[in-house]
């Protein structure tokens, strides 16, 4: 398993756009792709899940990839949310 704890910094948080964004990167993987915002976790192929949790601009979030392609799920994550979801 793969961990990556992040600060959202797009100043809109984690709305549709940005949503739809990570469940498009999350999905072109195999493993199962996890995300937990205080204890709770989310399936981060799921828009409704994402968009339940209902993160904010600074809200800290953790990534967790369990898979054959864990490694380069994370990575692949970690540049949408650093690139601010192109926001």
């Amino acid at each position: 398993m793969v961990s990556l704890s992040i600060r959202l910094k797009n100043k809109s948080g984690m709305h549709a756009r940005p949503a739809s964004l990570l469940v498009k990167e999350a999905g072109k993987f195999k493993s199962e792709i996890k995300i937990i915002k205080e204890e709770k976790e989310y399936n981060a192929k799921s828009i409704m899940g994402i968009l339940s949790m209902g993160a904010a601009k600074g809200d800290s979030i953790t990534f967790q990839a369990k898979g054959t392609d864990e490694s380069e799920a994370i990575e692949a994550i970690k540049n949408l949310v650093n690139s601010n979801f192109g926001e």
